[in-house]
């Protein structure tokens, strides 16, 4: 068994994993997110608690980006860590081996060994909740490519400035990561709130906006049919290139089945293989993923 953990800015999410299938939560704390010592004492803790070999791999899933050639790590929202060469530092901190992976990659990987992915040779996990991202997993396997970026779909100025059924104009919005037009700036759950506003002049969260065009509101069906387009067509380009055969999807708009079951009817008509079953599919594994994937990576490891 080992220890895993899943951690974000508000709350370090740790578990014991003995299988793919049978990994056991622990009691979650908050991050300390300006003490690095703190931090790592955390983990520590958390790991020694739930009985973990003390000597055994720790695995993490994190909200941040390793460069696999320089060992750092870009997580703005937890700033003791940011640009820390994490795995070896954590290591030397902890004394025994530790691997981190991005958030959005366990979520594929878990997805890909036991969630909807199984028996798939090619996974890509998308999110889209506050953010737009994905990781791809190929036989089983996480994918990271140059710099860790590779599934980040959400970013690059692709956003169409006309979309729905008749089109209209649609703001080419700027995204956290500096530029303008991503998918992130459109998809993510903020994005589609911002799609809502430009269109209808009103503010309202995205859980209202879904909620209304479930009970047939016309003005939130003209969102959601914008949104479906300026979505569908990047992450259609986005299959073509890296040939998943299943999409599931995760994050808290994933939580609509309608919308990811309307999302996939519009890819499937936008990819180059056709298909009659379902591609883009909501995540099985509603109850913490990324942890998840954080300890089928471990054990993976563990059995090299």
């Amino acid at each position: 068994m080992l220890a895993c953990f899943d951690i974000g800015g508000s709350a370090i999410k740790g578990a014991i994993a003995y299988s793919p299938e049978d990994i056991r939560p622990l009691p979650k704390v908050p991050t300390p997110l300006h003490d690095f010592d703190a931090f790592a004492a955390a983990i520590a803790k958390i790991a020694a608690d739930g009985g973990a070999d003390p000597k055994s791999l720790i695995a993490i899933s994190i909200a941040g980006v390793v460069d696999a050639d320089t060992g750092r790590i870009t997580c703005a929202n937890i700033p003791c860590v940011h640009q820390r060469r994490l795995e070896s530092d954590l290591s030397e901190k902890l004394q025994r081996r530790v691997l981190i992976a991005n958030d959005a990659d366990c979520f594929a990987l878990s997805e890909a060994v036991v969630g909807a992915g199984r028996g798939h040779r090619v996974v890509f996990g998308v999110i889209l909740g506050t953010g737009v991202g994905g990781g791809i997993v190929i036989n089983g396997k996480i994918h990271e490519g140059a710099g860790g970026f590779a599934g980040e779909w959400g970013h690059g100025p692709v956003s169409a400035t006309l979309a729905g059924n008749p089109p209209v104009a649609i703001p080419r919005f700027t995204c956290g990561c500096g530029q303008v037009g991503c998918i992130d700036a459109v998809g993510a759950a903020r994005g589609m709130e911002k799609l809502h506003a430009h269109l209808h002049g009103v503010n309202l969260p995205s859980t209202e906006i879904i909620a209304a065009w479930n009970a047939g509101d016309a003005a939130a069906e003209r969102t959601i049919d914008c949104y479906i387009d300026i979505v569908s067509g990047p992450l259609a380009m986005t299959l073509n290139v890296v040939g998943a055969s299943i999409v599931p999807v995760g994050g808290g708009l994933a939580n609509s089945v309608p919308l990811i079951h309307r999302l996939d009817e519009a890819v499937r008509a936008r990819i180059l293989r056709k298909t009659d079953k379902p591609l883009v599919v909501p995540g099985e594994l509603k109850i913490e993923p990324g942890l998840i994937g954080a300890g089928v990576l471990g054990l993976m490891e563990a059995a090299k």
